[in-house]
């Protein structure tokens, strides 16, 4: 009877092997199973190509840690768990447990973005004044760069001022200042401001003139600004926008067209036209779709 452990012993590369799986009884005319071991299948191998026999692979002592085995593009270590395991550079260098060197920037799906803001949570507000500054330079620098967008009030700048903390006394010096030099012209803002909002947006002199208080335009520079917008192109712009809003419209009844007509009185009225000027532009306009002059049920005179 033969042994595991004899196989290696073996010189014709396999022994007998009894007393596994009933084959001591086996009779004469039945094969005893044969086992061939891995050291005699190299050892054949080797005979075969010329090259010398390998040495027996012998058993690691218990304890001893194995080697890391490597295979193609990573490093395979059966003696731990699955996980990030280290990279090798080409330059030999090798730094933490996700591989990636402290001075090499992060290959790109790593990147960690910051929570509180590029510049840290500790980092100051750039919009802030520094707390040894000059007020007044602090001041115009402020200014200039929101006159760049584009014209503002004297009071639009004050309130932008005092919201960045600056001083009201170098407030107050650098508005007279840029006023002097024609930094600050109310009455030229109310003027672009009355042809903008008009032609770009649609809105009539009532809403241009609540935009311009709130602004801080004077009435009497907003009302030399608003007398651009006589009552012909109000009508005219109002005209416009009826039309372009009853494109998408159903008017085919009279039903229909008088729901379309509190529709588009009520749209007039929230651009700021006059509630006379509303309901003879709507009713002028649906008047040319077929609507009697009976359907606007709301006459309101002119103003």
């Amino acid at each position: 009877m033969a042994r595991f452990d004899s196989l290696g012993a073996a010189t014709d590369g396999g022994v007998p092997v009894a007393g596994f799986d009933d084959l001591d009884a086996a009779a004469g005319d039945r094969p005893v199973a044969r086992v061939i071991s891995f050291e005699s299948v190299a050892d054949r191998r080797a005979r075969q190509s010329g090259r010398p026999p390998a040495d027996p692979i012998e058993p690691d002592p218990p304890g001893s840690a194995s080697p890391p085995v490597r295979g193609r593009g990573k490093a395979i270590n059966p003696g731990r768990s699955r996980g990030p395991e280290p990279r090798l550079f080409a330059d030999g260098e090798l730094d933490g447990a996700d591989g990636v060197p402290t001075d090499r920037p992060l290959p790109r799906g790593r990147r960690k973005r910051a929570r509180v803001g590029r510049l840290g949570p500790d980092a100051p507000d750039p919009e802030l004044p520094e707390p040894d500054a000059d007020p007044a330079a602090i001041a115009r620098e402020i200014c200039l760069r929101l006159l760049t967008d584009r014209a503002r009030t004297r009071q639009e700048l004050a309130s932008a001022l005092a919201r960045k903390g600056v001083p009201a006394e170098a407030a107050a010096e650098v508005l007279d200042r840029f006023d002097e030099v024609g930094l600050i012209d109310d009455a030229a803002f109310a003027g672009q401001w009355v042809r903008s909002r008009h032609v770009h947006r649609g809105l009539g002199r009532r809403a241009i003139a609540v935009e311009l208080r709130r602004k801080g335009v004077a009435d009497e520079v907003a009302g030399e600004a608003l007398a651009e917008v006589d009552t012909e192109s109000e009508d005219r712009r109002a005209r416009e926008l009826v039309d372009r809003k009853l494109r998408s419209l159903a008017i085919g009844t009279p039903d229909q067209r008088a729901t379309a007509a509190r529709r588009l009185v009520g749209m007039l009225a929230r651009k700021g036209y006059g509630a006379g000027t509303a309901y003879r532009v709507v009713r002028a306009a649906l008047a040319e779709h077929g609507a009697d002059a009976g359907e606007l049920h709301v006459d309101v005179p002119d103003e």
